[in-house]
């Protein structure tokens, strides 16, 4: 049931004043001086499982989307920096460890399907019992495999994870065609199958393949993008100049300044319901954009880390709790409610990795964040 809210400009203002206050008070000197630290990946998962909430409660949660605007704004750049941080990490770990395609599955995938099927059986247990709502066995075996060709924010189980499909294909094709020395040709590789399957599906995922061509870029390049980072050192001269130029603390806030201004224009004028191509470049344009800020500032946003700690179980739990579970909503104001479901989520996403221990100490899989490495 979407939500009738009091005042959702003042509600939206409260929201950002206290969230803002927050950020500022985990902020803190840089740790760790290393390019695209783990650090930094952390704190933009954070900033993209936020994105994509805040998006999902302003234009399908409540009933008027000036709610949260505009924090909500941001969900396609927060699915791109996902994909690109996927891909980049995933690169970066095999570049680092030479492991079988036997091997990778068993890691990757384990570390994909646990704490999805500890999240999916939940819903489709607290559906039966709570709500009353059964679902067919096709529906039910099709979930377990992780197949997802609708989504439907108000009849799915948990309409959101027409992205796990979409990440489970590029993890099944990841290992098929990457090759160290040719890392730039395996990230066309993929594009290619990716933008033809796309093309050319029309029977199975008709209803989610709008989603995949706003996004199919950022896979790959987050692939190439990890190819130059390991391979910095080959640049020589230029990675040294780089580093002296983004030292200057005029040049650092002067880049910081206009790469901020771009993120936020080009947010606000994404041509949503335009040319898919063209909404994709803009979106990956912003998202570049971000992680550029990320890069060169100087401070920890401890708050961001946090739930990019989380972020994976974010994604998975957070629609079918506030929409079909809600109770904040219901009894609190609106920048209250927002606040006390993020409090729950990281709550939430603590337990769930909880869970998850026996797995990590039996060797079953590594304690890496499923969409860095």
């Amino acid at each position: 049931m979407t939500i009738s809210i009091t005042d959702p400009v003042l509600s939206t203002q409260i929201f950002i004043v206290i969230f803002s206050a927050v950020l500022l008070a985990s902020a803190g000197k840089r740790k760790n001086a290393e390019f695209f630290s783990n650090e930094v990946s952390q704190e933009l998962k954070g900033l993209a499982i936020l994105a994509v909430v805040f998006s999902h409660i302003g234009y399908f949660l409540v009933t008027d989307n000036r709610f949260l605007f505009p924090l909500s704004i941001m969900a396609g750049v927060g699915v791109d920096i996902f994909l690109l941080l996927s891909g980049f990490g995933i690169t970066m770990s095999s570049f680092a460890k030479n492991i079988s395609i036997k091997q990778f599955y068993e890691r990757r995938l384990l570390k994909l399907f646990i704490p999805f099927w500890l999240v999916i059986g939940a819903f489709f247990l607290m559906d039966f019992f709570i709500l009353g709502k059964s679902y067919d066995l096709s529906y039910i075996m099709r979930s377990i495999l992780g197949l997802f060709p609708h989504a439907d924010l108000y009849t799915d189980l948990d309409s959101p994870l027409w992205y796990f499909t979409f990440i489970l294909f590029y993890y099944l094709m990841f290992p098929l065609v990457f090759r160290k020395k040719y890392y730039w040709l395996s990230a066309l590789i993929i594009y290619v199958v990716s933008f033809g399957l796309v093309k050319y599906e029309s029977n199975y995922f008709w209803r989610v393949v709008h989603l995949y061509k706003l996004h199919l870029l950022a896979f790959p390049l987050g692939i190439a993008l990890a190819g130059l980072v390991f391979n910095r050192e080959k640049l020589g001269r230029a990675t040294i100049l780089i580093k002296k130029t983004f030292d200057n603390r005029i040049i650092r806030y002067v880049s910081l300044a206009g790469l901020l201004l771009v993120s936020v224009y080009f947010a606000y004028n994404s041509g949503v319901g335009g040319d898919p191509l063209n909404q994709e470049l803009i979106s990956l344009l912003v998202t570049f954009a971000v992680l550029g800020i990320f890069l060169i500032k100087k401070v920890d946003l401890k708050l961001f880390y946090l739930f990019g700690v989380y972020s994976y179980e974010v994604y998975l739990l957070h629609w079918p709790i506030m929409y079909r579970y809600d109770v904040f909503y219901k009894v609190f104001p609106a920048w209250l409610a927002t606040i006390l479901y993020l409090i729950l989520f990281i709550f939430l996403g603590w337990f769930i990795k909880k869970l998850q221990e026996p797995a990590r100490k039996n060797g079953q899989t590594e304690g890496a964040p499923v969409f860095i490495r």
